[in-house]
C-alpha cells in the first residue's frame, strides 16, 4: 500500500503548477476518486486537497524570496488573482506574500512526502557544521564568550558543547515539552516547576534535576547576545515561546537571535528577534488555549495553530491511530514521527495518544 501512495505523491508532485482534479489522478491510478482519496488520507494522515494546498504556498516561498512579481507566482500556482493567493498565504502564515517578501520570515517546511523515510544521521550532522559555518561568516560576534546559545534539548547540546560548534559562546538545553500539560503565568517560578512536574508524573526534585539545573546558567549570568536554536515545529515552538517570556519577564536587555531550522536538513534561517509581546502570546495560547491578538513569525503562527488543534478530542493525529489500530504500538510510532514532522511531538507524546486511542 505504501507504494501505491508514493505512486499518488508522485504524480501529484508532477502536477503542482498544473490544474487537475482528482478524477485524473484517480485515473492514473486506475481506481475510484474516493478510494484515492480514502487511501491517502488514511495513509498519509491529510487529504489531498490540504496536501496540495501547502505544497505550493510553501513552494511559492521561494519564488517570493527570489522577489519575483507576487500576480506571477499567483497564476504560477493555479491562483485565479492574486488576492486569492494572498487570502490562502495569510490564512496559512499569518502574513501576506508582500510581508514575507519584504522581510524573508522564517516559515515552516512542507516538502514533498516520502512515506517509510529513513534519516541519514551522517548527512545531518555534517549539514549542521556546514551551517554554522556559514553563519560565523555573517555574524563573528555570535561566536565569543558574551553569546548564550539556548538548545531545544540535551541530545543538540551534548553536540554543540562537544564540538564546540559556536565557538568560545556558552551552552544551555532545554529539556522540556511546553506543548503538553499545564503551564502557569510566571515561567520557571516555583508554581511553575511544581504544575511542570505534576504535569509530567515527575517530582519536583526530578523536575529540577531534569529542566531547571542544565539551565541554571541563563540565571546566574549576563549576556550581550543569546542565540536560540529551535526547529520550526510546534513542539520546539512552543518551547521557544516559553523561554522568550521568561526573557521578557527578566528584563533581558541584550540581542536576541532565532537560529531557525528543520530536523531532518538543518537548513538554518536567522532572525534577529525584538521582545516586547511573547509574555502575551504565551498567555494566550498556552494558558487560555485561544488564537493570539498580536502578528508573530510565520513559523510560530503556524505553530501555534497546530497546538490549538492537538488541544481537539479528534484531532488529525487521532483520526488516523484510529484508523491504524491494527499497527503495534511501535510502527505507529515510526508512522506518526514520519507523516506529522510539523507535530514534532517525542514517543511519549505520541504513546501516551496512542494508548488513549486504543
Amino acid at each position: 500500500m505504501n507504494e501505491y501512495i508514493q505512486l499518488m505523491i508522485d504524480w501529484v508532485e508532477e502536477h503542482l503548477n498544473k490544474e487537475f482534479s482528482l478524477d485524473e489522478l484517480a485515473n492514473y491510478m486506475g481506481y475510484s476518486p474516493y478510494y484515492c482519496s480514502f487511501k491517502f488520507h488514511q495513509v498519509t494522515g491529510i487529504s489531498i486537497r490540504r496536501y496540495v494546498l501547502l505544497r505550493r504556498l510553501y513552494l511559492s516561498t521561494a519564488d517570493l524570496s527570489s522577489n519575483q512579481k507576487v500576480i506571477e507566482i499567483a497564476f504560477e500556482y493555479g491562483y485565479s488573482s492574486q488576492e486569492a493567493y494572498s487570502r490562502a498565504f495569510k490564512k496559512v502564515f499569518g502574513v501576506t506574500p508582500r510581508e514575507f517578501q519584504l522581510n524573508k520570515l522564517p516559515v515552516q517546511s512542507f516538502v514533498k512526502l516520502t512515506v517509510d523515510q529513513s534519516e541519514d544521521g551522517d548527512s545531518v550532522y555534517m549539514s549542521r557544521k556546514n551551517e554554522v559555518e556559514q553563519l560565523q561568516k555573517v555574524k563573528r560576534e555570535l561566536f565569543d564568550k558574551d553569546v548564550l546559545n539556548v538548545l531545544n534539548g540535551q541530545v543538540m547540546y551534548e553536540e554543540f558543547k562537544a564540538e564546540k560548534l559556536m565557538g568560545d559562546s556558552d551552552y544551555v538545553p532545554f529539556n522540556e515539552a511546553m506543548c503538553v500539560h499545564a503551564t502557569t503565568a510566571q515561567v520557571f517560578d516555583d508554581e511553575f516547576i511544581q504544575t511542570r512536574a505534576l504535569g509530567h508524573h515527575v517530582s519536583v526534585e526530578n523536575y529540577i534535576r531534569k529542566v531547571i539545573y542544565p539551565f541554571n546558567t541563563i540565571f546566574k549570568e549576563e549576556y550581550k547576545y543569546i542565540v536560540l536554536w529551535f526547529g520550526e515545529d510546534m513542539f520546539c515552538q512552543m518551547n521557544l515561546l516559553t523561554i522568550l517570556t521568561y526573557f521578557e519577564q527578566s528584563g533581558y536587555k541584550g540581542k536576541v537571535f532565532l537560529n531557525s531550522f528543520r530536523e531532518d536538513e538543518f537548513k538554518v534561517s536567522q532572525t534577529e528577534l525584538q521582545l516586547g509581546d511573547y509574555e502575551s502570546v504565551y498567555k494566550e495560547v498556552l494558558i487560555n488555549h485561544r488564537k493570539p491578538s498580536n502578528e508573530l513569525l510565520p513559523v510560530m503562527y503556524q505553530a501555534i495553530d497546530i497546538f490549538l488543534d492537538m488541544l481537539k478530542e479528534n484531532n488529525e493525529v487521532v483520526k488516523y491511530i484510529s484508523k491504524n489500530k491494527d499497527l503495534s504500538t511501535a510502527e505507529l510510532v515510526n508512522r506518526l514521527f514520519d507523516l506529522f514532522p510539523t507535530i514534532g511531538y517525542g514517543d511519549s507524546q505520541y504513546i501516551e495518544l496512542i494508548n488513549k486511542a486504543k
